[in-house]
């Protein structure tokens, strides 16, 4: 094999006289290269705008919510079971509602979230969100989003009224904080209550919508849904943080992979290169092919060496694209000189977050491609009988 490969080297490194080959040759690098560049690049933004969302929606969501038809409350057991449970660190009671946030001039259509302030610092990352805001929240105070301010041009201070379709009334709050998750949809629609607020609102007395759960350890997530399922039975409904996400968190992943098989085009056409390089090369070394078979090298020995061929011009494309995809990834994740606008996306810079999988899967199918693409040209080579292609030598 040593000496196939030596045989390989050289006719990667054409003279003089052969330099429109030494040309295709490092056109199908460059195009290898550019291939798998683009591929790092692309699904590193993308797996970087993957993991800015799912912070911003796990931040203000729970582990594992625990609900029930008809209620929870703070006679129940259930609280109690949880809290004995090893994997949950921590629990919080919520109630949510719809209501009409009312100004004089107009109105939208909100969330409520009734929460407890305190309990929820220990589930989330609401307390990173809250820009302006009060320790805990009070009777009438409401907690609003960033976007919900801009558009009904209000301001932390002001007085606002939430009327309840359950109770047709009208209620008065006082706007006591702003919070910025990121996530437009949140910003927009979603408002913090007292539970005590929330709960007169939807008139649901001393009783909670939910219970958020934190789990210690997020992989244990489905494990800890099924064992609470058999500790507390039919009667109580638990979905996790997947659950209540399922058509964002796949649509995230269908796009991921639509855009690895699209730009994976783009080293198939890279490959094309390549047969283009070694039917070129075969076509000149015929010569050299009648010589190294009448000394006595087996055509599995000319497979193998225009097989190496092939290889060494997929592992240099490869490993430079790898360079220069890391490369651009590392100079746009610490310098950040690509910038976004915030109205859009909501984000200053351009996310990127490389994963070692990513990488292993973009380097393996490159090298499959280069594989598959090399044996035609191979085999070619090999075929040729010394004879032919010394006649007219």
């Amino acid at each position: 094999m040593g000496l196939y490969f030596q045989i390989a080297l050289r006719y990667l490194i054409s003279r003089k006289r052969e330099k429109f080959v030494s040309l295709m040759t490092l056109v199908s690098v460059l195009g290898v290269a550019i291939g798998v560049m683009t591929l790092i690049v692309v699904l590193g933004v993308m797996s970087g705008f993957d993991r800015d969302l799912k912070e911003k929606i796990l931040g203000l969501n729970y582990d594992i919510v625990v609900e029930r038809d008809i209620g929870l409350s703070d006679k129940d057991s259930i609280f109690e079971q949880v809290k004995s449970i090893k994997e949950v660190e921590a629990i919080s009671p919520f109630v949510n509602g719809q209501a009409l946030l009312a100004t004089p001039e107009r109105f939208i259509g909100v969330h409520i979230r009734g929460i407890d302030l305190d309990k929820e610092k220990k589930i989330n990352n609401i307390a990173s969100y809250i820009k302006v805001g009060p320790q805990n929240l009070g009777k009438g105070q409401i907690i609003i989003g960033t976007e919900l301010l801009k558009q009904m041009d209000l301001e932390v201070g002001q007085k606002i009224e939430l009327f309840s379709p359950v109770t047709n009334k009208r209620y008065p709050f006082n706007i006591a904080g702003e919070f910025k998750s990121g996530y437009y949809d949140y910003d927009l629609n979603l408002v913090f209550t007292s539970i005590e607020d929330a709960q007169e609102l939807m008139f649901m007395q001393d009783f909670f919508s939910g219970l958020g759960l934190k789990v210690k350890n997020i992989y244990d997530v489905f494990s800890l849904k099924a064992k609470l399922e058999n500790i507390l039975g039919p009667s109580y409904r638990l979905r996790t943080i997947t659950d209540l996400n399922r058509n964002f968190f796949a649509a995230l992943k269908l796009e991921k992979i639509t855009m690895f098989i699209i730009l994976t085009l783009i080293v198939l056409v890279a490959a094309f290169n390549i047969i283009s390089t070694l039917t070129v090369m075969v076509t000149d070394k015929t010569k050299d092919i009648g010589i190294l078979k009448s000394i006595g090298i087996s055509s599995g020995g000319i497979h193998s060496i225009f097989m190496l061929v092939g290889l060494l011009i997929g592992s240099f494309g490869i490993t430079l694209g790898m360079g220069l995809g890391l490369s651009l990834c590392t100079l746009l994740a610490k310098y950040q000189f690509i910038k976004l606008p915030q109205d859009i996306y909501y984000i200053q810079y351009l996310p990127v977050y490389l994963r070692l999988q990513d990488c292993i899967v973009i380097v393996g199918a490159a090298f499959l491609i280069c594989v598959l693409f090399t044996i035609y040209p191979a085999r070619k080579a090999s075929r040729l009988e010394p004879v032919e292609a010394l006649r007219y030598e």
